[in-house]
C-alpha cells in the first residue's frame, strides 16, 4: 500500500494577503485560484518542489474563524525542510517574520520556529 499526505487545510482571514505572504515572502508557488462563488475561492499553495500543498481556506464563519493562527493551540503545525537555511533564515529576517525560536542545531538538523502572518507556528528544518 502507497498513501501520501496530498493536501492540508489552512484557515486564513483574507485570500489575497496569505497568498502574496506565501508566494512573496516563503516564495511558494501559487497552484491554483479559482473563484467557487462571490465569497469562496479555492487557493491552493506549495513549496518549490514539494508535492504536499496547502490549501488556504478563508473562514467561514465565527467558529472558523476564531482557529485563524492557533489550529494546534500554540503548537508548531507545520514543518517546511529546506535545503539551503541560512538563504531561507535570511529570507525571513529580510522580511521581517517574527523568529520564535532559534536558529539552533539539534541532532536532526538546524532548525528555527517562525511565526506566519496570523501567528501559525512554523518549523524551517535543514536536515542532517
Amino acid at each position: 500500500m502507497k498513501q501520501q499526505l496530498a493536501q492540508i487545510t489552512l484557515v486564513v482571514e483574507n485570500y489575497d494577503e496569505a497568498i502574496r505572504f506565501y508566494t512573496e515572502i516563503l516564495q511558494f508557488e501559487l497552484v491554483e485560484d479559482t473563484r467557487i462563488s462571490d465569497t469562496k475561492r479555492w487557493v491552493v499553495v506549495r513549496p518549490q518542489g514539494s508535492e504536499t500543498k496547502l490549501l488556504l481556506a478563508k473562514a467561514a464563519n465565527e467558529k472558523q474563524a476564531s482557529r485563524i493562527g492557533n489550529q494546534t493551540g500554540g503548537r508548531v503545525f507545520l514543518f517546511l525542510h529546506t535545503d539551503d537555511f541560512e538563504r531561507d533564515y535570511q529570507n525571513l529576517l529580510q522580511h521581517e517574520i517574527n523568529i520564535i525560536r532559534g536558529p539552533v542545531d539539534e541532532p536532526y538538523g538546524r532548525v528555527l520556529v517562525f511565526e506566519d502572518l496570523y501567528g501559525n507556528l512554523w518549523d524551517l528544518i535543514q536536515p542532517s
